[in-house]
């Protein structure tokens, strides 16, 4: 995954194991793109579902291009994302066996200036697993930070 990032899901890193992460082209209306461009999409409560075999993504917010010259669709409508039939399969097995969450991890453009998004094969966290990832990564900004003082 490179390219510019538009916009992290932060949050999916605190609440979720991420066993893997995929990439799907989205179906884009409008100024949509331009708004990616700008930077101006939420990823916080965005999660994907598997309807007739095809991959949906709910709750992202792209919001309107101030500057388009037609109406802007709504910011948090439902949008289908592009995937091989193989990948829709190894997911539907995935979510129904293990019971992993797809959720979108980041947006980006690629090289050839496609917006893309990664999203996540994720399993919940359980409060303690929380705690324990938290005080890592505080142990680990410590060690960070006496590593830097020492040299």
């Amino acid at each position: 995954m490179s390219g510019k990032v538009v916009a992290t899901n932060k949050k999916a890193y605190h609440n979720y194991h991420i066993d893997s992460i995929i990439e799907t082209g989205m179906v884009l209306k409008g100024a949509e793109v331009k708004s990616l461009r700008a930077g101006r999409a939420n990823l916080r409560d965005g999660y994907a579902a598997i309807k007739n075999g095809e991959v949906w993504l709910y709750n992202v917010h792209i919001s309107a291009y101030k500057f388009a010259t037609h109406e802007a669709p709504n910011p948090l409508r439902v949008r289908k994302l592009l995937l091989n039939r193989r990948e829709i399969k190894r997911l539907i097995r995935k979510t129904q066996d293990k019971g992993f969450a797809l959720i979108p991890i980041k947006i980006y453009f690629n090289r050839q200036g496609k917006a893309k998004l990664g999203l996540g094969l994720c399993k919940g966290k359980t409060l303690y697993d929380k705690r324990q990832s938290l005080k890592k990564k505080e142990s680990d900004r410590e060690m960070n930070r006496l590593r830097k003082d020492y040299r």
